[in-house]
This record gives C-alpha cells, structure tokens and sequence, in this order.
C-alpha cells in the first residue's frame, strides 16, 4: 500500500527522494529488488573495500596485476591521453597504480565519478601523492558524471575513460551495452575506454568470493537495510534477513539476495510502503555479471568501440577499446 507521491517525498532533500522513489518502486516489483548502487553508503563502500582485501575475493587483486603489468602497453595504445576518466574508483588504488607503472611525461587530468563521497575522497587522498595529477571530483551517477565530463574536455584532448572491477557485471546484457553506447556518446572518436570484466570461473571459487566465510559481504548485503531505516525512517529488523548467493549458470551471473527468516511487517514511510514479509521472501539486492572474453570483446565492438588490446589473468580480462 503506497501514500499518495507527494506526501511521501515531498518534503526530503533532493537525493533523499529520488533514493525514496527508487525503493518505493523496486521494493513493488516481483521479485522485490533494491538498485545495486544504494549498497554504497559510507558504511557500504567501507565493507566493499574489506571484501576487496579478503582472501576469496581474487577480482581486485588480478586487475591489479594486470593494470600494472601492461601500464605502458594500455597508454600507448590508448593514445598517451591527457584525460583519464574513472567511473567508480573505489579507494584509487588502481588507478594509482596504473599511473604509477605507466609514468605519464606530461601533466594528466583526473575525473573521478561516483555516488559515494566517502569514495571520491579516499580515491583523491590516494592520488594525491601522485606528480603531475590534477585530479577533479563529480558526485554523480556515471550518466551524470559523463555529462559533466563532457563539458570540461577541452577540444582534440585525448580520453581514456575506464570502467575497471568488472562494475559491468552489474548491468543485465542490454543494459551493459546501452551504457557502453552511452559512453561512446560522450567521446570523439580516437578516445578509449579500458573494461574490466570478470570472467566465469568454477562456481565453488564465485561462491566463496561473494559468501565469504567471514560473513564481510553479509554484512555489506543487510547494510543497505540499515540505511533504510536510517534515511528513510524504516523499521527493518536487520536480524530478520540473511543474506544469500547464488549462480545463476544460465544467465552467468551471480544474484545477492536479502532473504526473510520469519513473517514481519515493515513500514518504510519516507517512501509510502507498509510491506509484509513471509518467511523465505526475498529482496534482490546485486547480480554480477561473468563472461567469456569474446564476450568483452563484442560488447565493446556493438557500442562503436575497435578492441585494440586484452590482457587476462586469474579469470579476469582487461579489455582496451578506441572508439571508432
């Protein structure tokens, strides 16, 4: 049951609101579901970066070693650009290092975009010891920080735009290829975008990356019920849901979900939702997408992009593209 739109969200700030609608709206859907990036609080981001460190969790850790690797390689081919834009830095660590092993002649700009201000900050204090890094902050979504992007390029700069952590995954199909085609919209050709995808790898290893046995990404999960509660004046009782992976072998993705372990009522009145729960309902929270190399490939060629470079290893690629 919803109040009328007005009632519910009229008087919350701006960001406030539109984090009502989303799960007034997500939260009506069969299967209930939340969007991905409300994981990515404060508090959010900080468990992201512990999952990160865990020992089952090998994304970061071989992108890492790949961006290191081929520093040199990923420039050149990209042009010895002068702009570098990332979608969701995370801490900056990767960046840094890419930065740091590939050793730019000239002065590089830095675009960072992302949600979490928590993020944006700790990624700018750890680019901040690189020389001749001018880095600039968008607190945006990735459509919004491209906009914004767009307008401050100067004229014939080149662009190397990277979507790193395999944050692609985090789209369904038609989606990933909508937003590459997004970012194909927002730069000239001869400009670059650097993908990280992970790739499908033997379901016990996925399972323990994103059920890990020190419970780091449960809590990560049920996090986004406690900003709920905190900014939208809800009553979950965080005790009264699990969290759950699963593979999806015919989609090759993984799905997070919020389970319920009993009957219960809960009142969200910043969005307008009385909901009631039985026990083994569920609250679709993530699904991350794994794919073949070919797959990056393709992506990236159907969204106006020619692969000019890919590196793999431990069952991640990196995939380069010049947009054509």
């Amino acid at each position: 049951m919803s109040t009328p739109r007005s009632a519910a969200f009229e008087t919350l700030p701006a960001n406030a609101s539109r984090f009502a609608e989303d799960v007034a709206y997500y939260l009506s859907l069969t299967p209930r579901q939340l969007p991905s990036h409300y994981l990515y609080d404060e508090l959010g981001s900080t468990l992201f970066e512990a999952i990160c460190r865990l020992p089952w969790y090998r994304v970061t850790r071989a992108e890492q070693h790949l961006l290191h690797l081929h520093a040199r390689d990923i420039f050149a081919g990209a042009g010895q650009p002068k702009t570098c834009v990332e979608l969701g830095p995370g801490n900056g660590e990767k960046l840094a290092g890419l930065l740091h092993a590939a050793a730019p002649a000239d002065r590089l700009t830095v675009h960072l975009v992302d949600v979490s201000s928590s993020a944006l900050e700790a990624a700018a204090r750890t680019l901040s010891t690189r020389p001749r890094v001018n880095v600039v902050l968008h607190r945006a979504t990735y459509d919004e920080g491209l906009t914004e992007v767009g307008r401050e390029v100067g004229s014939g700069e080149r662009v190397l735009t990277l979507f790193l952590g395999s944050n692609i995954g985090n789209f369904d199909p038609p989606g990933a290829e909508a937003f590459l085609r997004r970012i194909r919209a927002t730069v000239s050709a001869g400009d670059s975008v650097l993908l990280g995808t992970d790739l499908i790898r033997p379901e016990s290893d996925l399972m323990l990356a994103y059920d890990d046995p020190l419970g780091v990404t449960a809590a990560f999960n049920r996090n986004l019920l406690v900003r709920i509660n905190r900014e939208l004046e809800a009553d979950f009782d965080v005790s009264g849901f699990s969290h759950r992976a699963v593979w999806n072998a015919p989609e090759s993705r993984v799905e997070m979900h919020l389970v319920s372990t009993q009957a219960q009522r809960v009142r969200i009145p910043a969005a307008g939702l009385d909901l009631t729960f039985d026990a083994g309902d569920i609250i679709w929270t993530e699904s991350s997408y794994k794919y073949r190399p070919d797959e990056a490939v393709g992506m990236l060629e159907r969204a106006g992009f020619r692969s000019t470079g890919q590196w793999i290893a431990d069952h991640f690629s990196l995939t380069l593209g010049e947009a054509i």
